[in-house]
């Protein structure tokens, strides 16, 4: 099967090059006890017969320089795609995303709320902001959210509804509260799909509590499928901010996804990707 992982994430071992300057001044202990260089992912990726994979900025790690994705996405344009951090609510945030779009990003990702920012956020809605949304639309550029959903839904939800062109790519779907409910979780991710730019992405953040939720996963995974459809949702592996090894996190998704048909497992695994990253090799 065609796969490509979404979501995963490079850090250097050339410090004098690509020196550190995680967001908020603290960096993420995945990013200081396991990285993994852009040649360590390009192997893992043939351990775990994946084709291509979007490199998504070390925010943690990086925080709005971009130059080691770049770095790497221009060394193996055969496997690579880079998704950079940008900052909307600089003066100049429409000029710069369409600078940095032309040096070679993808998509773009705004991190309101991580393992290093516990609190979320809700600047990424803020009027300052608009600007940049305008920007992305009339550019067409994919902007992954690093969220919560809970308090700041609203925002999200006012967000979807003025620029609704935009495609929008929720981090971890948000994550959901699946070890509590699947059926409440699912529920409240599948009531965003009336947003048409919206789409989800799955990663181990989700999968793990679905998988531990055995059968009953079904009432997260039929909701969520009936209402975006698997054409906008997309596997990612956050590796190696996940512990697990690449084939062991591509083994996850494929178990949680058993029951799901064929056509449908297609799409998460690479045709939704494809769609929203046509930089993608074939």
């Amino acid at each position: 099967m065609d796969i490509v992982d979404t979501h995963c994430h490079i850090v250097s071992d050339d410090l004098a090059r690509y020196p550190r300057s995680p967001l908020g001044g603290k960096q993420s202990s995945w990013a200081t006890t396991r990285p993994v260089t852009a040649d360590g992912m390009a192997e893992r990726m043939d351990a775990a017969g994946i084709a291509q994979a979007v490199l998504v900025q070390a925010t943690t790690a990086y925080g709005y320089d971009n130059s080691y994705v770049l770095d790497s996405r221009a060394k193996r344009p055969d496997r690579f795609l880079a998704v950079g951090t940008v900052d909307p609510l600089r003066s100049d945030a429409p000029a710069h995303l369409e600078a940095v779009t032309s040096a070679g990003l993808s998509g773009v990702r705004l991190f309101t709320s991580g393992s290093t920012v516990p609190t979320q956020g809700e600047w990424f809605a803020a009027p300052e902001s608009f600007p940049f949304w305008e920007k992305a639309a009339e550019l067409g550029v994919p902007v992954c959210l690093q969220m919560r959903l809970g308090p700041a839904t609203a925002q999200l939800v006012a967000l979807l509804e003025r620029f609704p062109t935009v495609r929008v790519l929720l981090d971890h779907l948000g994550y959901p509260a699946v070890a509590e409910s699947p059926a409440d979780a699912g529920a409240d991710v599948a009531k965003l799909a009336v947003h048409p730019g919206l789409h989800l992405k799955l990663t181990h953040r989700t999968l793990e509590p679905l998988q531990a939720a055995g059968k009953e996963a079904a009432a997260f995974l039929d909701p969520v499928l009936a209402s975006f459809g698997a054409g906008r949702i997309a596997w990612g592996s956050n590796l190696p901010a996940a512990e697990q090894s690449l084939p062991e996190l591509v083994a996850l998704a494929q178990d949680v996804l058993a029951e799901v048909p064929e056509a449908e497992r297609r799409e998460i695994f690479a045709g939704t990707a494809r769609r929203l990253y046509p930089g993608l090799p074939g």
